[in-house]
């Protein structure tokens, strides 16, 4: 049979059949706080304000045009300026820490963020509401069904303990605002992938937070290592233009997220300017940060010339392992990575070239992130190892259908405390002649 083509060069494409592995997600928070549905000035509004049952569940937001649009910001606002009923003024400002977070954290460099809302306002959020319900995607249990997300916070946590009330609010009530801390590092410790950014309670000064601290969970715990406790409280100028005293959490998560973009996410998210806040609520002297920095808060610090910034970088874990944030989430990233792009090995024939393929597939990207800086080591094999043969896929561990690669890194570490050694040279005796 004659040939169809005309002469000339034709080119055919073949997949290489080489597997890669590509980074996962690294700077997407979710946050949950208050929202309330009022009745939209134009019904046929671009984008349309979302109804109260679309607010219940993770809602993805992309910039904070979008956040004031969809959870009506403007008309909140204008309600909140023009009533004088002193319930329903408390009720419409506990609307505003979940939108000062949204706010700060694409001030901050924020690209992409997901908000769980809670529709009554006016009274407090129990436990089981803020773990909330998996096959309703509500709470804490349906940013389950968002893989992507690897941060948390709840700016409105410490108005959740409690009902709207116009008399002198009691003592704040710790042990409540604890109980909820507990179910977010719950969810952060099972997801793996994702850490909660924390906020002490407001009006704390720094022994009251060192105290704090030392009745979260133990430092000792698996939680502890998916934990960030950030001091203290900002001002900021106000969506609404009203200035008000707000938790850092939303601001602090624009801060990772900028810096993973600017540098990676092994660079400790510190020593970074907090764009959109006036000041701090509390000026921390040395001796103080050193006492808070030693219980795993993360400060935030004024100075000379240089104005608000990041000055921590810790989880609140005392092992070794998982002091650093910048390490826990550089585990947890390639964890995820590695876990998402290998799913192609599913049901495939479990032999020396699987085990082959993924050793190839792990090696390239761990090298990859090696010459990026994020791993220790004049060469690759000083940053990381990857086993994946017969050493560890035994006959039995085959029979059971399992396949097993055994991968170390070597992590950088941030230089936390950087020591300088002065020596005065004195001036050599003059030579007589």
């Amino acid at each position: 049979m004659p040939d169809p083509n005309p002469p000339g060069v034709f080119v055919k494409e073949l997949p290489s059949g080489v597997r890669t592995i590509t980074g996962a997600s690294t700077s997407v928070p979710a946050f949950l706080g208050y929202t309330k549905v009022l009745p939209a000035d134009d019904p046929n509004a671009t984008p349309a304000p979302f109804d109260e049952a679309a607010r219940k569940v993770p809602q993805q937001i992309g910039s904070w045009r979008e956040f004031a649009a969809r959870y009506g910001m403007e008309k909140i606002a204008k309600e909140l300026a023009g009533t004088s009923d002193p319930a329903a003024a408390l009720t419409l400002e506990r609307c505003f820490p979940l939108a000062e977070a949204v706010y700060g954290f694409f001030a901050n460099g924020g690209r992409t963020c997901y908000v769980v809302g809670f529709t009554s306002p006016a009274s407090a959020v129990s436990v089981q509401d803020l773990t909330g319900n998996v096959d309703d995607r509500t709470g804490l249990a349906g940013l389950e069904t968002v893989p992507e997300v690897t941060m948390v916070a709840v700016p409105s946590l410490w108005d959740m303990t409690a009902d709207v009330t116009v008399d002198d609010a009691p003592p704040l009530d710790q042990d409540e605002g604890i109980s909820r801390m507990d179910e977010v590092l719950k969810h952060c410790t099972q997801q793996r992938n994702r850490l909660a950014i924390l906020d002490p309670p407001p009006d704390l000064s720094a022994g009251d937070v060192k105290t704090f601290a030392g009745n979260l969970a133990s430092p000792d715990t698996d939680d502890a290592a998916f934990t960030t406790l950030y001091y203290p409280w900002i001002t900021v100028p106000g969506v609404d233009a009203n200035e008000r005293t707000m938790p850092p959490c939303g601001h602090i998560a624009g801060v990772w997220a900028r810096t993973d973009a600017e540098r990676g996410i092994f660079k400790a998210p510190a020593n970074q300017n907090l764009r959109g806040a006036l000041t701090l609520e509390t000026l921390l002297t040395d001796d103080e940060h050193g006492e808070l920095n030693a219980k795993g808060v993360n400060c935030l610090r004024v100075f000379p010339d240089r104005g608000l910034l990041v000055w921590g970088a810790r989880t609140r874990s005392t092992s070794r392992d998982w002091r650093y944030l910048n390490v826990r989430r550089l585990v947890s990233y390639l964890s995820d990575s590695i876990r998402q792009s290998s799913t192609w090995a599913v049901f495939e024939p479990n032999d020396e070239r699987l085990w082959a393929s993924l050793r190839h597939a792990v090696a390239s990207f761990l090298t990859d992130q090696w010459r990026q800086g994020a791993l220790v080591g004049h060469k690759p094999d000083e940053a990381f190892y990857v086993i994946c043969d017969d050493t560890n896929n035994k006959p039995d561990t085959m029979d059971d259908g399992k396949v097993i690669c055994d991968i170390g890194v070597a992590p950088v570490r941030p230089a936390e405390f950087v020591h300088f050694t002065i020596t005065q040279i004195a001036g050599q005796p003059g030579q007589s002649s």
